[in-house]
């Protein structure tokens, strides 16, 4: 790759990581990782992303409930959305794999900061995992914002053609390079350029040939490299489109 290649992790928990914030930063520019978004989960979480995004010019910050938080309500969330280093809402949706909120609440929820997604906005970033059904149902009803990214997406062409129909988004994170993960690489193969992304979730889902390490956003090249091999396409190319879909997303300069 050449020296001017420029990765965006769209997607990344600083807050998470066992790592001081200037050294994951240091570590990512000197992969040619030069934009990051670290992602809210909870009231308090996305406190601390804000915080985080307050201390670079390069790393950015959602504010969010994750459905496992559903239950605790989004009270309090509303007023976060007004600060400067916030570009989405998120990360929100549904999960019927773990089930650690009631799926009525874990709909309401969702549904109330699609809501506030179009008050404020915003793009929005969602994670829904064994409720595909569900939750186009209420992107439906609700109208699924105008920027919006399905966040380590881990469904397969079928489900991807359906979030490309919506106009959405697909993130692709460090499961594409898993072996078992044919369906997902048929995903991306299908994905326009034009609406691929790439992440880590760093620290979790960590590429080949680092799994059973913690995954940090310095890793986002081999996803990156991973949705190359997919698509067919260089991973100068990839870079380059990730990097402005992004910034697109997230309404930054590219």
């Amino acid at each position: 790759m050449g020296a001017d290649v420029r990765w965006f992790d769209n997607h990344c928990h600083f807050t998470s990581l066992r790592m001081e914030n200037d050294a994951i930063r240091d570590e990512a520019h000197e992969a040619g990782v030069h934009r990051m978004l670290t992602v809210g989960c909870t009231l308090e979480d996305s406190k601390h992303a804000i915080a985080v995004a307050s201390e670079f010019d390069d790393v950015y910050a959602t504010a969010g409930i994750h459905p496992h938080d559903a239950k605790d309500g989004i009270e309090g969330l509303e007023a976060l959305l007004a600060h400067e280093q916030v570009v989405a809402v998120g990360e929100c949706g549904l999960d019927y794999h773990y089930d650690h909120s009631p799926r009525d609440v874990q709909k309401t929820v969702f549904a109330e900061q699609i809501r506030l997604a179009h008050a404020h906005d915003l793009a929005m970033v969602i994670h829904t995992r064994d409720a595909w059904e569900d939750t186009f149902e209420i992107l439906e009803t609700e109208g699924m914002p105008e920027r919006t990214v399905f966040h380590c997406f881990t469904g397969g062409p079928v489900e991807a053609e359906r979030c490309l129909e919506l106009g959405a988004f697909l993130s692709f994170s460090g499961i594409v390079t898993f072996k078992t993960a044919d369906d997902l690489r048929a995903a991306a193969a299908l994905t326009p350029l034009d609406r691929v992304l790439v992440e880590t979730d760093s620290p979790y889902l960590t590429p080949v040939p680092h799994r059973g390490k913690p995954n940090r956003p310095a890793l986002v090249p081999l996803v990156g490299a991973a949705v190359a091999e997919a698509q067919r396409r260089s991973v100068e190319e990839v870079a380059e489109a990730t990097w402005v879909n992004g910034s697109r997303l997230y309404n930054l300069v590219p």
